[in-house]
């Protein structure tokens, strides 16, 4: 997988391929699967970005973000996944005192991913 994301957000450019994931599974799957290092890297990269994300991405209707955009569209989304547990959590990848998470699927329009 090759990820290209526009050039003034190259900083992201190293985390594109594995973090700009279209379902909110594929996104918790990657932040299950990361060190404690990789999701603060990750955090530590896309949060100061992420205002001037959600600006060039607002340019567009929600479900008309195309091209390099919806890249960065799917780099915030997976902000949102990782935030709670570099934050909360310690970075840990895993939810404390919780089922295993992949237990749980994510069902989009009849689709499950």
């Amino acid at each position: 997988m090759s990820i290209s994301l526009p050039a003034e957000f190259s900083e992201l450019q190293p985390f594109a391929d594995a973090w700009a994931r279209a379902t909110e599974y594929e996104r918790a799957a990657q932040r299950r699967s990361s060190t404690p290092v990789q999701l603060q890297s990750f955090y530590t990269a896309a949060v100061k970005h992420l205002p001037q994300i959600l600006e060039r991405v607002d340019r567009h209707p929600l479900n008309a973000i195309q091209g390099e955009d919806v890249h960065l569209f799917h780099i915030a989304l997976s902000l949102a996944e990782v935030a709670p547990h570099v934050e909360f959590y310690d970075c840990d990848p895993k939810v404390p005192f919780a089922f295993r998470e992949d237990r749980m699927l994510g069902y989009h329009s009849g689709v499950a991913d």
